[in-house]
C-alpha cells in the first residue's frame, strides 16, 4: 500500500439544498430552495409552529467557506446575511443526474456511482401498498395485519396509530414520494429485533420492485402524548450497482469510517468501521472521534440526518435554522483537528425545503464547500454531477478508481 498522509472527511448535511434543479418542475418542486427560504424566514421574523425566530440566520463558518456564494450561483439570489464570495474555502454547486431526490441516489452519486435505473415507488393512494404485497408480508412475518398503508409523515402517523399498534400488535406501515417502505413499531410491546426481522422479510419482498429502502422506525412511550422515535433506526437498502468511492478506498487498504446511517445507505459495502450516533451533535462528536482514529489515507463519511428527519420533513423552519447554527458553531473544532493534508467537504444529498408544501424531499442542487490547509480559496463552479465529489476525493487520497465524474481537486 502506498503511504498517503492525506485524509478526507465528507459531511452530508442531509437535505440542505440550495435551490431547485433545472428539472425540479418534473418533481413538483419548481421554486423550492431549502437554504434561501430558511434564511428569508429568519430575516423576516416569521412565525411557524415553534414560534417566532428573532434574528437573521447566522452561519459564519459556512459563509466563509462559500455557502452564500454557492447559493447565489445556484439560484441567482443572495440569501440575506450572507456573502457573495468566500474567505477561506473552495466552493461550488452540485447538480444531480440520477433520477431521484432521495438518500440512496444522492449518496451513491456523490460516491461516484449515479443511479442507472428507475426506482420503484408506491402510489399516493389510500391504501398505497398492493394487496398481494400486504398479504405476503402478513404471511411471511406471521403478524395479524398492518396499520397505516398510506403516504405519511413518520412522527404524525406514530402519534395517530401508536396506541392502536400497541393494542393490536399490527405494525405501522407507510411510505412517501421516495422509494421507501417504512415500518414503525414499539420497542417494548412489539420488540426491536422482531421489527428488524420484519423489515428483512419486507426487504426480500420489495427488492424485485426496486424499492430503495425498507426502514425500521422504532419508538417508545405509552400514549400519543409521549411517543418518541429512538436512535435504533435501521435501513435495509439495495446495494449500489457498482463499486463506489468507499469500495475503492477499502480495496486500497485504507480505513473507511462510516458515521451512523452511511453504512446502511451503502448496504455496508466498502465500510471498515461503523460508528453509531443519534442526533446531529452526537454525530459531530463521532466525526471528531473518527478523525482521532483515522490513519493516513482514510475516508470519514458522516450523515447529519436530523436536518432532514427532524426539521425538513416536519416543516419546522425555526428548528432547521437552529440546527444549522449549532452545526456551524462546531466547525472550528473540526478545523482544529485537521492536519495539513486533510480535506473536508460539506455537501448535501437533496433538498427538503421546510417552507414547501407536503412533507417530502425537494429536487434541489446542493452546496459543495471544501476546506483544507493545503488548498487556496476560490470556486469550482457548477458541477454537472454529484459524482465530481467522489472523483475528487479519490484523487486527493491517491486512489486508483473507475468512478463517474470529473475531479475538481
Amino acid at each position: 500500500m502506498t503511504q498517503v498522509t492525506k485524509r478526507a472527511i465528507i459531511c452530508v448535511l442531509d437535505s440542505f439544498g440550495i435551490g431547485g434543479a433545472p428539472d425540479a418542475k418534473n418533481f413538483g418542486d419548481e421554486g423550492s430552495n431549502t437554504f434561501l427560504h430558511i434564511a428569508q424566514h429568519c430575516n423576516e421574523g416569521k412565525a411557524d409552529k415553534e414560534g417566532v425566530r428573532n434574528g437573521a440566520l447566522n452561519l459564519p463558518n459556512m459563509n466563509a467557506l462559500g455557502l452564500g456564494a454557492a447559493g447565489l450561483l445556484s439560484a441567482n439570489e443572495l440569501a440575506p446575511n450572507f456573502s457573495k464570495s468566500a474567505t477561506s474555502g473552495l466552493w461550488g454547486v452540485g447538480r444531480e443526474i440520477s433520477n431521484g431526490k432521495d438518500t440512496p441516489s444522492g449518496h451513491w452519486e456523490m460516491a461516484g456511482v449515479p443511479v442507472p435505473f428507475e426506482w420503484g415507488y408506491f402510489p399516493n393512494t389510500d391504501p398505497c401498498f398492493p394487496d398481494d404485497l400486504v398479504e405476503k408480508i402478513i404471511k411471511a412475518a406471521a403478524i395479524p395485519g398492518i396499520l397505516g398503508n398510506i403516504h405519511a409523515s413518520g412522527t404524525n402517523i406514530i402519534e395517530e396509530l401508536g396506541e392502536e399498534h400497541i393494542k393490536t400488535g399490527k405494525p405501522i406501515c407507510y411510505t412517501s414520494v421516495d422509494s421507501v417502505f417504512q415500518i414503525a413499531a414499539h420497542e417494548k410491546y412489539f420488540g426491536l429485533e422482531r421489527l428488524y426481522d420484519l423489515c428483512k422479510e419486507v426487504f426480500k419482498l420489495t427488492k424485485p420492485m426496486m424499492i430503495g429502502r425498507v426502514i425500521a422506525r422504532p419508538f417508545i412511550g405509552e400514549n400519543a402524548n409521549d411517543f418518541e422515535r429512538t436512535g435504533n433506526r435501521r435501513d435495509f437498502a439495495l446495494s449500489p450497482p457498482s463499486k463506489t468511492l468507499l469500495d475503492y478506498t477499502k480495496h486500497a487498504g485504507r480505513q473507511v469510517l462510516a458515521i451512523d446511517k452511511i453504512s446502511d445507505i451503502f448496504a455496508a459495502h466498502g465500510v471498515t468501521h461503523k460508528i453509531k450516533a443519534h442526533g446531529n451533535m452526537a454525530m459531530f462528536d463521532a466525526t471528531l472521534e473518527a478523525l482521532d482514529m483515522a490513519e493516513d489515507g482514510s475516508l470519514i463519511f458522516s450523515n447529519f440526518v436530523d436536518f432532514d428527519s427532524e426539521y425538513g420533513h416536519r416543516r419546522d423552519v425555526i428548528g432547521y435554522a437552529n440546527a444549522l447554527e449549532k452545526f456551524d458553531r462546531r466547525l472550528p473544532e473540526l478545523f482544529a483537528k485537521m492536519r495539513e493534508g486533510d480535506l473536508l467537504i460539506l455537501t448535501a444529498d437533496h433538498g427538503n425545503d421546510p417552507t414547501w408544501v407536503g412533507t417530502d424531499h425537494t429536487r434541489e442542487q446542493v452546496p459543495i464547500l471544501c476546506y483544507s490547509k493545503a488548498i487556496e480559496k476560490g470556486t469550482i463552479g457548477l458541477r454537472t454531477s454529484f459524482s465530481d465529489i467522489g472523483k475528487s476525493v479519490a484523487n486527493w487520497l491517491e486512489i486508483d478508481e473507475k468512478l463517474h465524474g470529473k475531479k475538481f481537486l
